[in-house]
């Protein structure tokens, strides 16, 4: 689950939501050497079934800086995904442990020989291909074909890599599961691991991984699955014993009689381990708003009963339903495959034909074809909870307090979809209603004392519809203000509607997009291939790796993008008015009418009538009154509320500002030998030193081998009273919390803009780390710094009554902790080990020391935080000596 802490780490816009980590549940968490605090967030119901558990780590602080630059820019997950919620679930496919040593399973040479021959048909290859648009900074060599059995392809070659990774997304998904066996999709996606007819032990393929240092994953979203797995690319051989593995799945798995009934245990075991989990619950009742007759709103995950009990009182046999399934569904003409090794591409396609040529195509349809843009998904008086007019209130497991307002954005053909994923107009808006600086309505909520954050994304992900959302992270007061709240985000829609959105906001989207896709280098191969083998189904020839990751993917009105130059401004006035048409549309959607609310809180609690069946969330629901619907309709002007469109970013990067001060020696595009991995690197050196008596010690290294226009600076106050104790521990948690809620609207551009900054304090003192593009970079680390620490009264709570909200917020994020799932809790404890022995604090202590926390020894615990200790300071980045000296 990706978070961010108070302090912000950098964050992927234009996600906007994702700025107060809104992919992460309340959890506090003892992280590195300190009490790291995840801000109370917001759920964003959007599970994908995934069958392992996925951590990502994205601290910053303290990290080897070389490791920083490598992987802040790596190509990630589209932009879809990065702006969704995935959650990952345990299932039985189990994660296989890397390896030091790789030791190659014996195999039959006989089953080698009989994947070889069966695919011998499938050596000959459609002669056109493709050119990929790549980043500038992509080195690797790219080809996309489709075989003759209408497997589309993509090759990406990278002898630099050591690892070799493979995915295969298979167009199909859980609105396709039979109305009579809900769940088979996922359980199919379960089985295909369980034996082949070429490897037909049950864990053959995981047994494999295991002993070549590989991992392997899968999940099924509403209509895809995804597998793929990583391994030890260094071996031609492993390598393509591992494509024939895989390929097996689907050519020939077994789908047999004792693996089924087993594996059910496995699909129970997941559902039982959701049903406290809120984000599982939350979807479960959007789902249930949707109209009954939209695939959609079925119950996706599945679990003995409606697998095995409902089968065998409808005399259905589970196993043929499988086979049926697969046969029906599971053909080359409506799978991808993504595979990105360090051979060279005429050796990629050897491999891909002997693994993957014999997957039958079936020539089957797109399974939408079914339901898409004939099925309304939402229709009034088809569905299990209202949609429209209405609103859902929900106790949740965990002390949340939320209130989202959501439109459902409904698609008239495939061609209306096409063009909302290549204009991407949600971006856009979710920047406007998303942002966080002066003049927003999160900036107007917080004066308010209603709203700690917001958010604003699209959600569902569907053929024929999206959802689009604004989610507020409600105070105490903000709880009993919903009506008000809701009114203000329309006194921005209706912004929006009546006033010109400036040139500039589209400008300065496509530029910060732009910069990204500028200095993309490459990340782990893995989710790389998982990345392109999902978005090779939902872009152009050629766009699966520009599509998910660029803005304006339309030249003209007539033809797309052609090349991946990176652009400062839209190549003309009709290129920024297709955007601003599609975002004029979408804006045009958000209508009082055809929104929906859906409320979290613990107050309901008690007071609820209904229960939802799957997950047995207690909810209520009612129709919004007609008076308050006229009040929303009637909303006051923007104006009135302090409410404006945002001011020009003045942090975005001049083009003479991205000039690189040392340009690193071109190397050659291979693997690093060991004894190159081991060398060391030349440390940094010394420019200042101040003595023992002195003030500050100054190290400097000048980047010499990534060539990018960025830097990373980290001044360390050596102190040991700021986290002697757990009260102190809570202090500086809530100092952390209330500053960056204070510097918010100056920090909020900067970050927006690729920079960012963290405060933490440590058992050794305080740590301020900055990052991100140089040219403006020290004018941010100065005012920031002195807000900090001069300043800094003018980052502490106001009064009493903010002081409560950030101590609310605190209290919420411990208290969560408890029903947190066991990984959690292995992670947190495991983290106090690491910390120094005289500063381990329990969850239960720094509960107790919150009460005791009050404003006035806040403000004494500040005045004495900076004003002693030994300084130490590293620069490092696209500075030169005298620049890092005047920093300092």
């Amino acid at each position: 689950l990706q978070s961010n802490t108070c302090g912000r780490q950098k964050t992927k816009r234009p996600s906007t939501g994702d700025d107060m980590g809104r992919l992460s549940l309340l959890l506090a968490l003892l992280v590195g050497e300190g009490l790291t605090f995840q801000a109370p967030t917001f759920l964003n119901a959007r599970p994908s079934i995934r069958s392992k558990v996925d951590l990502v780590d994205d601290s910053a602080a303290g990290h080897d800086l070389d490791q920083q630059l490598r992987r802040d820019d790596a190509v990630d997950v589209d932009s879809a995904t990065r702006r969704r919620l995935v959650l990952s679930l345990i299932a039985s496919s189990s994660l296989a442990p890397l390896v030091g040593n790789a030791v190659t399973l014996s195999s039959s040479s006989n089953t080698i020989a009989a994947a070889t021959a069966a695919a011998a048909a499938a050596t000959q290859y459609d002669d056109k291909t493709y050119t990929v648009i790549k980043p500038p900074l992509d080195k690797r060599e790219y080809l996309t074909y489709t075989m003759p059995n209408g497997l589309n392809v993509l090759l990406v070659s990278d002898p630099a890599s050591t690892t070799a990774a493979c995915a295969m997304n298979v167009h199909v998904g859980a609105t396709s599961d039979p109305a009579e066996v809900r769940g088979l999709a996922h359980f199919c996606e379960h089985m295909l691991f369980l034996g082949t007819e070429l490897y037909p032990d049950e864990d053959s393929f995981s047994k494999f991984l295991s002993a070549n240092g590989g991992t392997n994953n899968a999940f099924t979203d509403s209509e895809k699955t995804v597998y793929y797995y990583e391994v030890d690319g260094s071996i031609d051989k492993r390598f393509s014993e591992s494509l024939l593995r895989f390929g097996s799945f689907f050519s020939g798995p077994l789908f047999t009689e004792s693996a089924t009934g087993r594996e059910l245990n496995a699909i129970d075991s997941e559902n039982s381990k959701n049903l406290q989990n809120d984000i599982f619950r939350l979807y479960q009742l959007e789902k249930s708003r949707v109209n009954s007759d939209h695939p959609f709103s079925k119950f996706f995950t599945g679990n003995k009963q409606t697998l095995l009990e409902d089968t065998k009182r409808q005399g259905i046999n589970l196993r043929q339903e499988l086979v049926n399934f697969y046969e029906k569904y599971y053909s080359a003409n409506q799978m991808s495959l993504a595979v990105v090794a360090p051979q060279k591409i005429p050796e990629l396609k050897k491999y891909i034909a002997d693994g993957f040529g014999s997957i039958p195509n079936r020539n089957v349809v797109a399974p939408e074809n079914a339901w898409a843009y004939s099925v309304p998904p939402y229709k009034e008086g088809s569905s299990l909870i209202p949609a429209e007019k209405s609103i859902v209130e929900i106790v949740p497991i965990q002390d949340l307090r939320q209130v989202t307002v959501t439109w459902p954005v409904v698609f008239a053909s495939k061609e209306e979809r096409d063009e909302f994923r290549l204009n991407k107009p949600d971006n856009f808006v979710a920047s406007l209603l998303g942002h966080e600086g002066v003049g927003s309505i999160l900036s107007y909520l917080k004066g308010r004392g209603w709203a700690n954050s917001l958010g604003a994304d699209s959600n569902a992900n569907l053929s024929d519809m999206v959802t689009f959302e604004v989610t507020v992270e409600l105070t105490n007061k903000g709880l009993a203000k919903i009506d008000e709240i809701v009114s203000s985000i329309f006194s921005y829609i209706q912004m929006l509607k009546d006033s010109p959105i400036p040139d500039y906001v589209f400008d300065e989207n496509l530029q910060l997009d732009e910069l990204q896709w500028r200095y993309t280098t490459k990340g782990k191969s893995g989710p790389y291939a998982e990345s392109l083998a999902i978005s090779m189904q939902e872009y152009p020839t050629g766009l699966a790796v520009a599509g998910p990751r660029r803005l304006a993917l339309r030249e003209t009105r007539s033809s797309l993008i052609n090349d991946g130059k990176p652009r400062m401004s839209f190549a003309s006035n009709e290129q920024r008015d297709i955007i601003k048409d599609a975002s004029k549309n979408l804006i045009n959607k958000l209508t009082v009418d055809d929104s929906f609310l859906t409320v979290f809180s613990k107050s309901f609690e008690g007071k609820t009538k209904q229960k939802e069946k799957w997950y047995s969330t207690e909810y209520n629901v009612r129709p919004i009154s007609s008076s308050t619907l006229l009040s929303w309709r009637n909303c006051a002007s923007a104006a009135s509320l302090g409410l404006a469109y945002p001011r020009p970013n003045v942090f975005i990067p001049s083009e003479q500002g991205l000039r690189v001060k040392n340009q690193p020696r071109q190397g050659d595009e291979r693997a690093r030998s060991f004894q190159e991995k081991i060398k060391p690197i030349p440390p940094p050196s010394i420019i200042r030193d101040d003595g023992d008596e002195g003030r500050w010690t100054v190290y400097f290294k000048q980047d010499d081998r990534f060539g990018k226009p960025k830097a990373f600076l980290i001044f360390q106050l050596m102190t040991d009273e700021v986290y002697s104790s757990p009260l102190k521990a809570v202090l500086a948690t809530l100092y952390q919390q209330s500053a960056a809620d204070k510097l918010n609207e100056y920090t909020y551009d900067a970050n927006l803009a690729d920079m960012s900054y963290d405060l933490q304090v440590l058992p050794r003192g305080v740590r301020l780390t900055f990052g991100g593009y140089n040219e403006k970079l020290g004018d941010f680390a100065s005012y920031v710094s002195t807000k900090l620490a001069r300043d800094f009264e003018d980052v502490l709570p106001r009064d009493e009554d903010e002081f409560e909200r950030y101590k609310d917020n605190l209290q919420r994020a411990l208290s969560a902790f408890k029903v947190q799932q066991p990984y959690a809790h292995a992670i947190a404890y495991a983290s106090i080990t690491q910390l120094p022995r005289n500063f381990k604090y329990t969850n239960e202590e720094l509960t107790g020391a919150v009460k005791e926390a009050t404003l006035a020894k806040l403000v004494e615990y500040v005045k004495t935080l900076w004003s002693s200790g030994k300084g130490e300071a590293l620069i490092q980045g696209n500075f030169d000596r005298s620049e890092a000296l005047d920093i300092v």
